[in-house]
């Protein structure tokens, strides 16, 4: 051993009682200590020298070496030398350098420590320690000049630098500390710190200013757990409510918490959140994350508390997302008690990780990638899946595919797809409504068709004369009338970023196709009458996005054919029945079963009928994502629209399917909180 790091970490404290335990950015002064020595590349073993039993244990779970340290050398008066000297006594052999570094110092840069130690190592000082260089005039109590003649002022740049001592660290030769028994002999150089870490914990005011320095000082490291619960407000929003003419509150929150949400979920990461706020957004938002909820909780700290051991969760491995102080007990509960960067002083005081992103502006998505970061598997599985295989069969089963920001799969919350198509008549003000409902219901995309009517139309269909809103005209001119442009999908494309929604739509033809990657959309859809159009699928299939199929009027050898073109990597299937309107005797819902299990990739629905009760059954068999033409008035001129979900029907199929992913749980059979207190006033005879 070449290099040994002592650190002296005794239990009585004078300024400060149990100082070295402490919590600075929610880790204990002791451990910071330990870990910075850990992390240093040049030291090989780490020693703390203590005689209190609660910071041997924090030690030890830093990854420390022991030293008990006896009572004679434990005191007020005992010097630190005298305690690196005792633990070098209880080593088989001494190393050639050692180290004393102090709890005091809340902020040690392991690169700083390497740089002391190599310059022992090569030769160039027998003593290096951590200095902060400073111009500081220093005058005596009775006013004399310490480092300067008060008579003769120079300018900053016309003075060398002192260092002011920060008592950090001290890198020695162990032979020469053996000989002079003090850690300053032969020569000394000094190794500068910047200021920010030069302060030294003797008071309680000092401990107050390395908390508060914490968030801004700390290297952001990843957070190792097993689950992440959160509050709402305030963490999921910016702690504002916006109210409106009837008393109904709306909140701010980021879709991109959603993304994050959905990636720790399928990294097998358990989220919970935990709010005494009653208002029944909170349950709203919950549902659409896919996360349980437990709100209007009198104490937040005990409905934990039992989550915790119904979950059979180590607390030590989860982290706690709290920003004011009701949030302080749950996070005196968990490993890893975390605050947004507004929290109130004392919850910022009593994290272990402070954010940088505030509540309702990423603060969920900072914490679910800080928590990927320390997966085995990685901070983005869904990234490293192949974009093409060659064979259906070779797909494992059960990986989720991206939409945009959005993962779709098992698991997951539903993928909810407002079906404009063509139900805007070639109005781009329909179209921006009809866009409104999809975003208000809360659907993550809407999709509209996309044709080259010159192409699509049949050639005995175009000369034939259909009755219009806009009178008498070929059916060619009618489909040429309601296809929308370039202009109006630009202004579509704009629509849907400013209202927080995605869009795409299926192509009917290969030069549609290429319109839509111009317009750059998330994914395409297959329409039902195109899964036997091999020329199309595989421009589709060209593309690189993710394709959603759907599988109406065709047969289990057509979609075998047209899998066989797109591949399975990036694929969602989508049952659907193309009678309109749909019967309930020919929804055969079942075959959402059948599908997956042919073909191993996700399965939605995408229903035609009226009413809501079998899009909500498919749910329950598993649908990943359901796709419901969507209108403004069933009445409206138009073939799809009788066929419809009006804004009011949308918004309740929404909230019923995310009613139905909560109820649907885990599969875990285990006793839930409200169930607590039924079982021990019901139950006559105890559990054997």
């Amino acid at each position: 051993m070449r290099v040994l790091a002592v650190v002296p970490a005794r239990g009585g404290s004078v300024g400060v009682p149990l100082k070295n335990l402490e919590r600075v950015g929610g880790v204990p002064l002791v451990s910071r200590a330990v870990g910075a020595c850990l992390r240093a590349a040049l030291v090989d073993e780490v020693v703390v020298s203590t005689d209190h039993e609660g910071i041997s244990a924090a030690a030890r779970e830093a990854g420390a070496r022991l030293v008990e340290r006896p009572a004679e050398l434990s005191g007020a008066t005992a010097s630190s030398e005298s305690a690196v000297l005792h633990a070098l006594d209880a080593l088989p052999e001494d190393p050639e350098v050692v180290l004393l570094v102090q709890c005091t110092s809340a902020f040690i840069d392991p690169d700083d420590l390497d740089a002391a130690i190599g310059r022992v190592l090569d030769g160039e000082a027998d003593v290096v320690f951590s200095g902060m260089e400073t111009y500081e005039f220093v005058w005596t109590g009775a006013g004399v000049g310490v480092n300067h003649d008060p008579a003769v002022r120079p300018r900053r740049q016309d003075r060398e630098p002192h260092f002011r001592e920060t008592g950090a660290f001290y890198v020695m030769r162990t032979a020469g500390l053996r000989k002079h028994g003090h850690r300053f002999f032969g020569r000394v150089a000094v190794q500068p710190v910047p200021a920010r870490h030069a302060v030294e914990v003797d008071s309680p005011e000092d401990l107050e200013i390395v908390r508060a320095l914490a968030p801004f000082v700390d290297e952001p490291l990843p957070i190792d757990v097993d689950a992440v619960v959160t509050d709402f407000d305030g963490v999921h929003t910016d702690d504002r409510a916006y109210v409106d003419s009837e008393g109904r509150e709306m909140v701010l929150v980021s879709r991109s918490d959603g993304m994050g949400v959905a990636l720790l979920k399928r990294s097998g990461v358990r989220l919970l959140v935990l709010s005494t706020e009653r208002n029944p957004v909170v349950a709203a938002r919950a549902r659409k994350l896919g996360v349980p909820v437990l709100q209007g909780l009198n104490a937040k700290q005990t409905a934990l508390r039992d989550w915790l051991a119904i979950e059979g969760l180590d607390p030590a491995r989860v982290a706690y997302v709290g920003n004011d102080v009701n949030d302080l007990g749950c996070m005196a509960l968990v490993g890893w008690p975390v605050a947004v960067p507004d929290a109130h002083p004392r919850v910022r005081a009593a994290a272990r990780v402070v954010l940088g992103h505030a509540g309702g502006a990423g603060a969920v998505r900072e914490l679910c990638d800080r928590v990927l970061a320390a997966r085995p598997a990685g901070p983005d599985a869904a990234e490293r899946m192949p974009r093409r295989l060659p064979r259906p069969e070779l797909r494992v089963k059960g990986e989720p595919v991206r939409i945009g920001e959005e993962l779709v799969g098992p698991g997951l919350p539903v993928y909810m797809i407002g079906e404009i198509g063509i139900n805007h008549n070639g109005d781009i003000d329909i179209a921006r409504k009809l866009i409104d409902v999809a975003v208000e219901a809360g659907c993550q995309a809407v999709k509209f068709q996309k044709r080259t009517p010159e192409i699509c139309v049949p050639p005995e269909q175009r000369g034939q004369i259909r009755q219009t809103p806009w009178g008498a005209m070929t059916y060619l001119d009618y489909k040429i009338r309601t296809e929308f442009g370039r202009d109006e999908y630009t202004e579509i494309a704009r629509y849907c970023a400013a209202r927080g929604i995605d869009w795409f739509a299926s192509p009917w033809d290969v030069p549609s196709v290429e319109f839509l990657e111009e317009m750059d959309v998330v994914t395409h859809k297959v329409a039902s009458a195109s899964v036997t159009d091999h020329e199309l699928l595989r421009a589709l299939a060209a593309t690189g996005k993710p394709i959603i199929l759907s599988t109406g009027m065709s047969t289990i050898e057509e979609i075998d054919q047209a899998v066989e073109i797109l591949g399975t990597s990036g694929l969602v299937m989508m049952h659907a029945t193309s009678t309109y309107p749909l019967p309930p005797e020919e929804a055969n819902l079942r075959t959402i079963v059948t599908l997956r299990e042919r073909y191993g990739v996700p399965v939605g629905y995408s229903g035609h009928e009226r009413g809501l009760q079998i899009s909500l059954a498919a749910v329950t068999l598993g649908a990943v994502a359901v796709e419901r033409h969507i209108t403004l008035d069933r009445t409206m001129w138009g073939s799809d629209h009788a066929a419809s979900l009006e804004p009011s029907g949308l918004e309740h199929l929404v909230r019923d399917i995310r009613i139905i992913e909560s109820a649907l749980g885990d599969g875990v059979k285990r006793v839930f909180p409200g169930e607590e207190a039924p079982r021990a006033r019901l139950r006559r005879v105890a559990a054997q």
